[in-house]
C-alpha cells in the first residue's frame, strides 16, 4: 500500500492505494509511510476528498479495491455507495435494502468495518428516530460531514453558493 496524509476539517486523513485503486481511508492520519509524490490514484483521491471537504458534491470517481469484508458487510458497502450526497438513511433501511429487514445491528457492524469512511458514506447512516449513533471515526466527526453536506445542500437549493 502506497500512502498519503491530508488535512481535514475532522483531523488528518491516511488514504492508501494499492495497483487497483484506493483501499483505506483512515482517521488519524496515514498507516504507514508516505509515498512519493507522482502516484496519479492517491494524488486523484486527495483531489477528490479535498474538493469534498471544500464543499463539493460531485460523487467520488477514484477507483476503489475493496480488500476483505464477508459477503454481508460488501453488500451494506454497495448499499452505503448508493446513499446520495446530503441525503440520510437509518441502519435499518440499508438491512432491508441489502435483504435482512432484522439487521439493523447488522449494518452497524459493516459500518464500523467499512475500509473507505467518507468515500463510502458510512456517516449518512442514522438511528431508526434520526439520531446520529454509532460512527468508527467518532460521532463529532460524523456530526461535521453531515453538517458539511447539509450546508452544501442548502446552498445549492437555494442558490446561495
Amino acid at each position: 500500500m502506497r500512502w498519503a496524509e491530508m488535512q481535514a476539517p475532522i483531523d488528518s486523513v491516511g488514504i492508501a492505494v494499492d495497483d487497483t485503486g484506493v483501499c483505506s481511508v483512515r482517521f488519524g492520519g496515514a498507516a504507514g509511510p508516505l509515498a512519493p509524490v507522482g502516484d496519479p490514484v492517491l494524488e486523484r483521491a486527495v483531489e477528490e476528498l479535498t474538493g469534498y471537504f471544500g464543499g463539493e458534491s460531485a460523487p467520488f470517481t477514484v477507483p476503489l479495491s475493496v480488500r476483505g469484508g464477508s459477503e454481508f458487510e460488501r453488500a451494506v458497502w454497495r448499499a452505503l455507495w448508493a446513499i446520495p450526497y446530503a441525503e440520510m438513511r437509518t441502519y435499518g433501511q440499508i438491512a432491508a435494502a441489502v435483504g435482512e429487514p432484522d439487521g439493523a445491528r447488522a449494518v452497524g457492524v459493516a459500518c464500523n468495518r467499512n475500509p473507505l469512511p467518507i468515500i463510502v458514506p458510512c456517516h449518512r447512516v442514522v438511528g431508526a428516530d434520526g439520531k446520529m449513533v454509532g460512527f468508527g471515526g467518532g460521532i463529532w466527526r460524523k456530526k461535521v460531514l453531515l453538517e458539511l453536506e447539509a450546508k452544501v445542500r442548502i446552498e445549492r437549493e437555494f442558490g446561495l453558493s
